[in-house]
């Protein structure tokens, strides 16, 4: 009898509670559905744990179908029409379906398609809000291939959330994190790699393209603070000009917090894994829950690699055409079973736009030969590497390979030539022209020289013979001897001989201070307008302050240039 009373007693509030949901939200039902039962209200729900003998479910509905926090609300956000709350109307009828008296304790798709089916709602949405009540809900577990069971004990879901508020920020998800992008990027990387630096000083200025990838704690802004920071790192290392600028390619994340989330998820998986393996967590669960840890920690790792991908998408490369010295291509979204590595992936973008290229050809140079250097014809190979690789011309997979290969190419075919070690009065040591070169002739310093074809056919044209010896009869006045000659430029005359004047010479001497910015323009612009006169000299003097942590880096990367260029035995190094 107390049994019955209680039971119409609950359907009495459920009739009242649906007529008044009725009038207020516009519900219009011709019977009472298992899943507009009113489990929100308080005292409906405490008749609803008396009859099902069961107090400890109070928690679980609360948090996953009917509380004003519970996962079933959180999805029925943007519900409307014959959908409007079908969620939290699934996990009523899961809860309804298995309780009380069935034998199975397990609801079953068909019934919860019975249970809730009405003529303007498919049943396939049913299925759906079904599972992802499921995969949300810490109560909720799923039975077979299309059952679905409500309980008391929490699920290992709810474990996983447990840990994953308790993650130490920099151990447990920063490091992680880090790591991850590291290993996804070092994968069958086909480019040099710089990952995570800290500043732009750790950037080396090296004459060979480079991925920078930007730490996961920089996200790109269009207008904000990491635009800066790149546009200053590119431009400088440290308080000099960077010679390469063109050779870095940045590669920073989107903004947002998903790669967060899912590095997160991931460790608190595998937290949850761990504290099984060691017992902790074995008498608190079903034997179903735990034999999916390793499936769900797997999961949650591949999860987290394909965040990555999606996540770095953005790269940016030096471009003085830009108003900021960047360009920003958008790689848009990836995936890591493409079969394609992440720095592969950017390569194919640069190329698709125009950046980057396998090869050049003779024409291409000879167009972009730099306008200071054609009355010359002579570019040295150093200042040619370098346009490469400062935005004036097109970038190269490997430029020390691509241009020695190219170069040995031109000589021979008799495009251009190759010359060496320059002397003061404008002619060369060795000239290459026509003909086969080894390429390790092909060196890039400042003393070996690509010329243009006429410069080069000029440079092995042999010298104009020397003027034969004239005789004529020396005119004595009174008479003429046959026998005497006078030998006319063959010898110089001596001092006191009277002849014409030898050319008044005049010294240049240039000196002042030059600022940092135009370093660089000197071997173009000024240098070689002096090699015409003689008893040429150039010296050098420069000093200039330093941290004494930094003093000792910066003098073995002095050693290390002055050594490339073949001046170790010219210069010297001294510390105060």
């Amino acid at each position: 009898y107390q049994q019955t009373r209680g039971t119409l007693a609950m359907f009495a509030q459920w009739v009242s509670w649906a007529f008044v949901e009725q009038h207020q939200k516009g519900i219009n039902e011709s019977l009472l559905t298992l899943g507009r039962a009113p489990l929100n209200d308080s005292g409906f729900l405490s008749v609803v744990l008396g009859q099902l003998g069961e107090p400890r479910l109070g928690a679980a509905i609360s948090s996953d179908v009917a509380g004003d926090g519970s996962h079933a609300r959180a999805l029925d956000a943007d519900t409307k029409g014959p959908l409007r709350d079908i969620h939290r109307r699934v996990g009523t009828a899961i809860l309804f379906e298995s309780s009380g008296g069935q034998s199975d304790k397990v609801s079953h798709l068909p019934e919860l398609r019975f249970a809730l089916g009405e003529p303007n709602l498919d049943t396939t949405s049913i299925d759906n809000a079904a599972v992802a009540l499921e995969k949300k809900g810490y109560f909720i577990r799923k039975v077979g291939t299309d059952g679905f069971r409500f309980g008391f004990q929490p699920t290992l879901k709810k474990v996983v959330a447990d840990r994953r508020a308790s993650l130490d920020e920099e151990e447990d998800i920063l490091k992680p994190m880090r790591a991850l992008v590291r290993q996804e990027f070092e994968h069958k990387a086909v480019l040099p790699l710089l990952p995570l630096p800290k500043d732009g000083d750790e950037v080396a200025d090296v004459p060979r393209l480079t991925v920078v990838v930007l730490d996961p704690q920089m996200a790109w802004d269009e207008r904000g603070e990491v635009r800066e920071t790149l546009v200053a790192w590119t431009r400088r290392r440290g308080s000099s000009d960077r010679s390469y600028p063109a050779a870095l390619i940045w590669c920073v994340r989107k903004a947002g917090k998903d790669l967060r989330d899912r590095v997160m998820h991931w460790q608190a998986w595998k937290k949850v894994k761990q504290e099984i393996d060691d017992g902790v967590l074995l008498g608190e669960f079903e034997p179903a829950d735990r034999a999916k840890v390793g499936t769900e920690l797997s999961e949650a790792s591949g999860a987290a690699a394909d965040e990555v991908w999606a996540s770095y998408r953005f790269v940016l490369i030096a471009d003085p055409a830009e108003p900021s010295g960047l360009k920003l291509i958008d790689l848009g979204a990836g995936h890591s079973s493409g079969g394609q590595s992440l720095t592969g992936r950017i390569v194919v973008a640069l190329r698709s736009e125009g950046r980057l290229n396998e090869s050049v050809g003779a024409g291409y140079i000879e167009r972009n030969w730099p306008p200071a250097l054609k009355e010359s014809g002579t570019w040295p190979l150093s200042g040619m590497r370098q346009a490469f690789l400062n935005g004036a011309l097109t970038r190269l997979l490997d430029p020390d390979a691509v241009l020695r290969t190219k170069i040995a190419e031109f000589v021979q075919k008799g495009d251009f030539g190759l010359a060496s070690n320059q002397r003061p009065d404008g002619t060369f040591e060795r000239v290459w022209f026509n003909q086969p070169i080894g390429l390790d002739e092909i060196t890039f310093d400042a003393q070996v020289f690509l010329l243009t074809k006429k410069r080069a056919q000029a440079a092995l044209a042999k010298p104009a013979p020397a003027p034969e010896t004239q005789e004529k009869p020396i005119d004595r006045g009174t008479r003429a001897e046959p026998d005497e000659a006078v030998t006319i430029g063959t010898a110089p005359p001596p001092a006191e001989a009277t002849g014409p004047a030898a050319p008044a010479m005049v010294r240049i001497r240039l000196r002042g201070t030059i600022a940092p910015e135009v370093w660089n323009k000197l071997g173009v612009r000024l240098l070689p307008r002096l090699r015409a006169g003689q008893n040429l000299s150039l010296g050098l003097d420069v000093s200039c302050d330093l941290p004494r942590a930094e003093a000792s880096t910066a003098e073995a990367e002095l050693r290390q240039a002055i050594a490339d260029l073949r001046l170790s035995d010219s210069l010297s190094i001294t510390r105060d």
